[in-house]
């Protein structure tokens, strides 16, 4: 399985703008630029995406256990925090937190924490953060 998601990028890193788009078009065109990611200007920012992604990711990868475990999730909220920092050889995701807020009636807190863990670290966008990246490059001059 293989999905997509593209961007076209205008200009030169501060002044120019981009646009990210999805292949189900769920996002068409969405705008971002330098301010949208390094400051609080309006727009969207890879990062955003990184933790929307992990955090749905998770939630899914959760229900999944709860449900192998015979457990019936009401809710399962989950807030992923990408943290970017500037860093001697330039700027690096450092750190993602997942704060989860769930309501799974009448299940064991220590069994609940144990799946949770069990999710965080099988998912497969928790294992993005840690994998091989490979590139095809085609070059126009």
């Amino acid at each position: 399985m293989d999905r997509k998601g593209s961007a076209v990028w205008r200009g030169t890193i501060r002044e120019g703008q981009g646009t990210i788009s999805t292949e189900t078009g769920t996002l068409t065109n969405a705008q971002y630029n330098f301010t949208s990611r390094f400051e609080h200007g309006a727009g969207t920012n890879p990062e955003e995406l990184l933790g929307a992604a992990h955090a749905g990711c998770f939630s899914m990868a959760f229900s999944g256990q709860l449900t192998a475990a015979n457990l019936v999730p009401d809710k399962i909220e989950t807030t992923a925090t990408v943290t970017v920092e500037r860093l001697e050889g330039g700027f690096a995701i450092t750190r993602v937190h997942l704060a989860v807020d769930a309501s799974v009636p009448g299940a064991d807190r220590a069994k609940v924490e144990e799946l949770a863990a069990t999710a965080k670290a099988g998912c497969p966008v928790s294992k993005l953060f840690n994998t091989n990246i490979t590139m095809a490059l085609t070059l126009v001059v």
